[in-house]
């Protein structure tokens, strides 16, 4: 369970870099979409933020309840 869990942290960043590689790429091009990948980049890190925290207190919580 908590190997799934780690998985979907890194995958919140890899869309974290396609959303900030997509912001550059169409900056220029379409403001609009870029705005929206700007969205998407701040969601997805404080995603991967939020899943690792709670990731932690899961693998802190068995662990204590391991150790009782």
């Amino acid at each position: 369970m908590i190997n799934i869990l780690r998985y979907t942290e890194y995958l919140y960043i890899i869309v974290a870099g396609f959303s900030i590689f997509r912001i550059f790429t169409d900056w220029n091009t379409d403001r609009s979409m870029a705005y929206f990948f700007i969205f998407f980049a701040i969601v997805s890190i404080g995603m991967f933020l939020f899943r690792r925290n709670y990731r932690k207190k899961f693998e802190q919580r068995k662990r204590d309840n391991q150790n009782k």
